[in-house]
């Protein structure tokens, strides 16, 4: 798998945040795709998707599992019934892979954590591993799926 060393720029995003078993949270995950659609951020590269992973569902019980699915924007967003919020993802130098195929189990992740990192004399520094769902919608076939992720170094 091939790692590239690269800044990742801060970026502002809606982020709904989920914590429980990772069986649920496709439930918020619509509720952020509506939120999207009534506010007119389409998927673009204007307004890309990404989900900040707190830690590996392998290795959380199942309650402890959290992620904050995110769309980046160009403004701050209002109080709204869906739970959206502002956030910012900090600017960081990041090791990133891209992972090819269905979402279920996003292998450069594993990859980056498990093989990588403890070769490369690096550090993990602690933030949220980023997943930037590069291509989404109803028309994507989960063998055509991409994900870039990115593990924020120190």
């Amino acid at each position: 798998m091939n790692v590239e060393i690269v800044e990742f720029p801060e970026t502002r995003v809606a982020a709904i945040e989920y914590k429980g078993p990772p069986e649920t949270e496709h439930l918020s995950v619509m509720k952020l795709i509506q939120w999207r659609k009534e506010n007119n951020f389409p998927p673009s590269p204007a307004y890309r998707n990404y989900g900040l992973h707190y830690n590996d569902p392998r290795k959380v019980p199942p309650q402890e599992y959290r992620v904050d699915l995110c769309i980046s924007v160009d403004r701050k967003i209002g109080e709204n019934p869906y739970g959206v919020i502002n956030k910012v993802i900090p600017a960081c130098r990041c090791a990133r892979a891209r992972h090819l195929g269905s979402r279920k189990k996003v292998l450069a992740a594993e990859f980056l954590y498990e093989q990588w990192l403890p070769q490369s004399g690096e550090q993990h520094s602690g933030l949220p591993i980023i997943f930037h769902y590069v291509n989404v919608g109803p028309d994507i076939r989960e063998q055509d799926m991409i994900t870039d992720v990115y593990l924020p170094l120190k």
